[in-house]
């Protein structure tokens, strides 16, 4: 499942530089995520990082883009070929 951004944003910024996706920009008048770059963090944070550091809680999951971990490795691995997969991937669905 994709995050997206609400309304509530206050456009402080603090999300756009923790996207290890490059996912986050600057939208007409809030700041927005490209759900085909969001992976969640798996692979890099055990919880998705716009959503801990945003001060509002405008970071929210998109019921609209619902996706299994598998599908966001796979998202992961077209989006970072040069990382090294061969390991336990960091993920939120690890409990």
């Amino acid at each position: 499942m994709a995050y997206k951004i609400n309304s509530d944003c206050n456009n402080c910024g603090a999300c756009e530089p923790e996207c290890p996706n490059n996912a986050i920009s600057v939208g007409e008048n809030i700041f927005e995520i490209n759900p085909e770059l969001c992976t969640e963090c798996v692979g890099f944070h055990g919880k998705p990082q716009c959503a801990v550091v945003c001060p509002v809680d405008a970071c929210l999951t998109d019921e609209n883009q619902v996706e299994t971990e598998e599908v966001l490795i796979s998202k992961l691995k077209k989006i970072h070929p040069e990382k090294d997969y061969s390991g336990t991937i960091v993920s939120h669905f690890k409990k």
